[in-house]
């Protein structure tokens, strides 16, 4: 059965690509296209599933909210 999964893509200073999985801790990847990105976090969240028994937290993704403080 088909199951899905929130991917949080990030762009550091440098131009790399890094993706995580808030359901699964500790998922995450990165690569330098966003092409390349979507093939490792799929790899990623397989291994992650393996490792975990298949067990992957009830966190709904919510959204993501940019919060600016004075520095």
């Amino acid at each position: 059965m088909p199951r899905q999964f929130d991917v949080v893509i990030e762009k550091d200073e440098e131009g790399v690509y890094i993706a995580s999985v808030p359901q699964l801790p500790g998922c995450h990847t990165d690569a330098t296209s966003l092409d390349e990105l979507m093939v490792e976090i799929r790899e990623a969240i397989e291994l992650c599933l393996e490792v975990e028994g298949n067990e992957a937290g009830n966190l709904e993704f919510v959204g993501i909210q940019r919060v600016t403080i004075a520095a």
